[in-house]
């Protein structure tokens, strides 16, 4: 995969965790009403939105710490994510539409997925844990473009922000790459203490 870098974009944040103009953009271009949702983070850019997933982005939710895990795979060995946010102890990875429908079925064809863990089929089975996909007909939680504004109440923040209009997405496949290396990831046995993953900075100049 490539590691070729943006120039840099001076509508970017230098905190990777705060939504730019732009990516607020691209966010409420999920929604029927689109102006409603921009005036409403003008007056209030620490309000958390409900967004629809299917048109604009997809959504796989994984459990925090398999999702920390996928998310370090991404960035340190692959192309680096998309927009990610933490929501009520999981991670929400946004993902190109139609990897809602997709991945699960990969996930199975690899022997990793629901169809693995239902059988009670052992070895690397049932490593990665069920991971909630969010399509067409499905809403998300979106965090509020001020970083850290409500974290602490509504249970949301973002870790990686949408900065541009047109954010690389990760695909069905990218996905399941990650899941499996923080699958196999995770059952290494280690000496050293694992890192603060609250302290993790992910280089946003590296995106698609």
């Amino acid at each position: 995969m490539s590691s070729t870098r943006n120039a840099p974009d001076a509508d970017r944040p230098t905190d990777a965790t705060g939504v730019t103009p732009a990516g607020a953009a691209w966010l409420a271009s999920a929604g029927t009403y689109p102006r409603s949702a921009l005036s409403l983070w003008e007056e209030r850019p620490d309000a958390p939105v409900v967004l629809p997933c299917g048109s604009v982005f997809d959504v796989v939710s994984a459990p925090s710490t398999f999702g920390r895990r996928m998310l370090d795979r991404m960035w340190d060995e692959g192309p680096g994510s998309g927009p990610v946010a933490g929501f009520r102890g999981r991670i929400l990875l946004f993902a190109a539409p139609g990897t809602a429908q997709r991945l699960p079925a990969l996930l199975d064809w690899e022997e990793w997925g629901a169809r693995g863990r239902d059988t009670g089929e052992a070895g690397r089975t049932g490593a990665v844990p069920p991971l909630l996909c969010h399509g067409t007909g499905d809403a998300v939680t979106v965090p509020a473009p001020a970083p850290g504004a409500r974290a602490d109440r509504s249970g949301s923040r973002w870790l990686v922000a949408p900065d541009t209009r047109h954010p690389w997405l990760p695909g069905p496949e990218v996905l399941l790459w990650a899941a499996v290396r923080a699958a196999r990831a995770a059952v290494r046995i280690s000496i050293f203490p694992p890192a603060d993953q609250g302290a993790s900075v992910y280089d946003v100049s590296r995106r698609r």
